[in-house]
């Protein structure tokens, strides 16, 4: 591709194409709609759900623009599991788009492009952040965009990018903080390898203080909230951190497809022998090892293999020129990726024989999104069997937000008393009221409850989920030993 003094020039870029990339991002889109109602909600989605009713500029465990995405999807479209899943629809379309943009600015002419839509359209994190709504469904079109106007800074020379990158970082703040990393990674990768002169760009600064000026709401909420995302990183380092330095370099072979691990690699090797990107080639590594370090969890760089990916489809398009084995070779990695995701990601085993699969060991979004409906039945049965002297000052007790999510989504179809939790962010809500002497707990080992009421009674187990609410007790418990307002902060857990 045609340079002036190092700087791509935007009229040597090949054309976009618009035509097949647009239909596999509407087919992409198309399908997440039609299978959005198998199984149903996801626990995250209940509890965005729930957190959605009390929209703020922040909540304890997670920034607010997920759950407000969630209340702005049941106003528009209705109470359903299909109306929250909408826009995580939508945006997997907007992610096909963007992907193939990536491409075509390092140079992949319309067969790259049609590639890179392929196989992020196919991708196994792709397709299950385009199934549910997640936190991760509005962080990779937000990374990807971020990249992309990244990119235009640095090859086109152009530093007015850099405000439209800024742009999106500030966004990306009220979804996650994890956009951080990738300015570290950039910014460390600039200072390393260069080139230096974006550095001295004022307006690569004045993105910046963009950015900085968009999140300033959110990072105001934190400070005056005592910084609850870093006490959430700290729990969760404590909670998972070991599992997932185990599991993360697995994971990074897997997490968008593993038969187009070559595809990647040679995108990390285009991006290195670029000296205009070779600070995304550094960004990558250096972000995986703060993840590693701080036990976080695979998906926080699932942004950079998207961008790796993005990267090969030009070379693995010259790669294959003139060697038809070689094109049958990339269109069966395609395809048996795109097989084995889809299985994998989307809700193709039937619900009934999920529990135990293999499906179910390796994701979660899909074990965790079956049986709510029962569950909320079932915990209902027990409210039914209360005396009816009971009734009237009885409240349910969750032990996780899935659990509360749930039981608030059919509250009004089964008639169940108010839900309380001390978990995460619902623990902020506060304890039931003084009047509640009979509490149904959901979830909570007799050992966790004993000492605390003066009696306690297990009246049911749940049966039917295919995630870890499968056999947890529902007990009833009479009469508090001490207020609620003390006994609630040795309820309260973070995880």
């Amino acid at each position: 591709m045609a340079t002036i003094t190092g700087v791509r020039q935007d009229a040597a870029l090949p054309r976009f194409a618009i035509r097949p990339v647009g239909a596999i991002a509407l087919a992409a889109a198309a399908v997440l709609l039609a299978v959005s109602p198998w199984y149903g909600y996801h626990r995250d989605e209940l509890y965005f759900r729930l957190l959605g009713e009390r929209p703020r500029l922040g909540y304890f465990d997670t920034p607010p623009l997920t759950p407000l995405v969630a209340r702005v999807s049941t106003e528009l479209f209705g109470d359903t599991v299909t109306a929250l899943r909408v826009v995580p629809a939508l945006l997997a379309g907007v992610l096909v788009i963007l992907t193939a943009c990536v491409t075509r600015e390092l140079g992949g002419g319309r067969t790259a492009q049609i590639l890179a839509a392929t196989g992020i359209a196919t991708g196994l994190f792709p397709l299950v952040a385009g199934h549910s709504l997640l936190t991760l469904t509005l962080d990779l079109p937000i990374w990807t965009a971020a990249i992309l106007f990244i990119l235009r800074a640095l090859l086109r020379g152009d530093g007015r990018w850099w405000l439209a990158a800024g742009a999106v970082v500030g966004v990306a703040a009220y979804n996650r903080q994890l956009i951080v990393l990738l300015l570290v990674g950039v910014g460390v990768g600039l200072l390393l390898a260069g080139p230096r002169a974006p550095l001295r760009d004022p307006r690569l600064w004045l993105g910046a203080l963009l950015a900085l000026v968009i999140a300033a709401p959110n990072v105001i909420y934190q400070a005056t909230h005592e910084w609850p995302q870093l006490q959430m990183a700290a729990a969760l380092k404590i909670d998972e951190g070991d599992d997932n330095r185990v599991t993360f370099v697995p994971l990074q072979i897997v997490l968008v497809s593993w038969p187009l691990i070559p595809v990647m690699v040679g995108g990390w090797i285009r991006l290195w022998r670029d000296r205009l990107t070779r600070s995304l080639a550094i960004a990558y590594p250096l972000c995986c090892a703060l993840v590693l370090y701080s036990g976080g969890r695979p998906d926080y760089v699932t942004g950079f293999l998207i961008l790796l990916f993005a990267a090969g489809c030009e070379p693995a398009v010259v790669w294959l020129t003139g060697r038809p084995r070689r094109r049958v070779l990339l269109v069966a990695a395609v395809a048996l990726g795109a097989v084995n995701n889809v299985v994998f990601a989307l809700p193709i085993i039937p619900a009934g024989s999920l529990r135990g699969s293999p499906v179910a060991l390796a994701n979660e979004v899909a074990r965790e999104s079956v049986g709510w409906p029962g569950f909320a039945a079932q915990v209902a049965a027990v409210v039914r069997a209360l005396p009816d002297a009971d009734r009237p000052r009885a409240v349910l007790l969750a032990a996780n937000y899935g659990e509360a999510g749930a039981l608030d989504r059919w509250a009004g179809e089964y008639g169940l008393p108010p839900v309380h939790s001390p978990h995460n962010e619902l623990y902020w809500w506060g304890p039931p009221p003084e009047t509640a002497r009979v509490a149904v707990v959901v979830g909570a080992p007799s050992s966790f409850l004993t000492g605390r009421f003066t009696r306690c009674d297990q009246a049911a187990s749940i049966d039917g989920m295919a995630g870890e609410e499968q056999g947890i007790p529902v007990t009833v418990c009479r009469d508090p030993v001490t207020s609620w307002q003390a006994l609630w902060p040795e309820l309260r857990h973070y995880s």
